[in-house]
């Protein structure tokens, strides 16, 4: 199972990454809320254990946002605020379940378990589709216009983060770390090419362009005009 950890206390944090990955389980650890955001919306993790107070985006804020952005990703919190009105708040924010600090491990796992055998709430999609244009998540397919389009790999990881975030501008940064894993090199190229490959297959056979260049900012797709 792959788990993403936002928490900013090293120990508890340290505990955590060895307990689960005993347990056969890839973990993500962040300690700003900031970057969980940016790896959450990917929708890549099968759980998220998120701590409250933690720098950059606060836990609240973070599972809000993901909710906003109909990212489905079970969540728990695992947090030293234990009232009841924290327990209410959190679990109205969205968060699946709530654990106090301190903790029992065996009981962390358990609620986990549990979170990974509850059907979603809604079926997590299997395609995506902007305009006439569709990939199938499972095959790894895509196609325009009920026309098959041949996709590398990165071009294919490439153009679903783009539909996943349909209208929204990703910049060239952004997306050199979600899909390269690279921080900002002002000299890279990487993006530049691998996006006009990319328009080359999907735009410019049909007609009407779907991926669209902001200019001093990033990329966008969308089918409006």
């Amino acid at each position: 199972m792959k788990i993403l950890l936002l928490e900013d206390d090293s120990k508890t944090a340290s505990y955590l990454v060895r307990g689960l990955s005993s347990e056969g389980h890839v973990v993500d650890h962040v300690t700003d809320g900031r970057d969980a955001l940016a790896l959450g919306l990917d929708c890549t993790y099968e759980v998220m254990i998120v701590d409250r107070m933690v720098l950059g985006l606060d836990g609240l804020s973070l599972v809000k946002a993901l909710r906003s952005a109909h990212v489905q990703t079970p969540v728990l919190f695992l947090t030293a605020m234990s009232g009841i009105d924290d327990k209410v708040e959190g679990l109205q924010a969205g968060a699946d379940d709530y654990l106090a600090k301190p903790f029992v491990f065996s009981e962390l796992m358990a609620r986990i378990g549990a979170l990974t055998r509850r059907p979603p709430l809604s079926q997590e999609k299997t395609r995506l589709k902007v305009g006439d244009l569709e990939i199938d998540l499972m095959r790894r397919t895509a196609e325009r216009a009920g026309t098959p389009i041949e996709l590398l790999p990165r071009e294919f990881a490439l153009l679903e983060l783009l539909m996943r975030n349909e209208g929204r501008v990703l910049t060239k940064t952004m997306l050199l770390e979600r899909i390269w894993n690279f921080n900002f090199d002002p000299q890279s190229t990487v993006v530049e090419t691998h996006i006009s490959r990319l328009r080359a297959k999907i735009d410019k056979p049909y007609g009407r362009s779907l991926l669209h260049t902001v200019r001093g900012n990033g990329y966008s797709l969308h089918a409006r005009q």
